[in-house]
């Protein structure tokens, strides 16, 4: 008999501020599907592990699991990391199967959630307004592009002045350059970093901020966050890969 499980793989994060954020929203989500066995792990940085996960989704009868990844963009943690540790899960268990979900993409509904962090910090006049997206960063071309497309998506949406991005490390822009040249723009301008939960890439982009000594013409707003559309769009990921585990079977 089939017995399904799934498996969210939240990030991690040595701030245990972070790990709880993510422990909750997955909390929050786990309601929504009615999957006896939904258990969470962490990619790096907290445990349990993916390995971990894994064993105790079999520990409980699972014969498949869906592996949900609560990652914002297609990187190395999705082509690479995950599907590796997957990999030696199945030499441990050979009569599980495994299916692997997309993260959440660029998707409409995240595009009002970075609205929404503008909107939080006071009343604006998007078309007297700029903004900054400060991605996690990678090596992989791709998250340049599909930051490039949040950006777009977001300035035609919301009639933006001005939407950039920036990168905290890998290819691209980075944030250390962009800060440099905020003063320079004749609008107010907010940063919003496109990360999921507190954490030390937050703080650090917080003392970096605040190292510039800004005048109220550069504001930093919250991250992207654990949200109501994020959630949303999470269920909309597990939906697909339920989906595709029953067109498999």
């Amino acid at each position: 008999m089939k017995l399904q499980a799934l498996l969210y793989v939240a990030h991690g994060s040595r701030v245990k501020e972070g790990n709880w954020e993510a422990i909750r929203f997955i909390e929050s989500v786990k309601p929504h599907f009615n999957v006896e066995i939904q258990e969470h792990c962490f990619l790096e940085l907290a445990e349990p592990s993916i390995l971990q996960g894994v064993e105790l989704c079999v520990s409980k009868g699972a014969t498949s699991i869906a592996v949900i990844p609560i990652l914002l963009l297609s990187a190395n943690h999705i082509k690479v990391d995950i599907p590796q540790e997957i990999e030696k899960a199945k030499a441990l268990f050979p009569n599980v199967t495994f299916s692997i979900g997309e993260p959440l993409g660029v998707h409409e509904k995240l595009i009002h959630s970075l609205h929404n962090r503008v909107l939080e910090q006071g009343p604006m006049i998007p078309n007297e307004t700029d903004i900054l997206l400060i991605g996690r960063g990678s090596s992989d071309p791709s998250v340049q592009r599909d930051l490039g497309r949040i950006a777009k998506l977001l300035q035609r949406t919301y009639d933006y002045a001005k939407v950039d991005t920036c990168f905290l490390y890998g290819n691209g822009t980075s944030f250390d350059e962009k800060i440099l040249t905020l003063s320079e723009s004749e609008n107010r301008v907010y940063i919003i970093p496109y990360l999921l939960f507190t954490g030390l890439l937050k703080l650090s982009i917080q003392k970096k901020v605040a190292q510039q000594g800004f005048s109220e013409q550069v504001v930093l707003c919250g991250c992207l966050g654990y949200d109501e559309n994020v959630r949303q769009v999470l269920i909309e990921r597990i939906e697909e890969s339920l989906y595709s585990f029953v067109g498999s079977d």
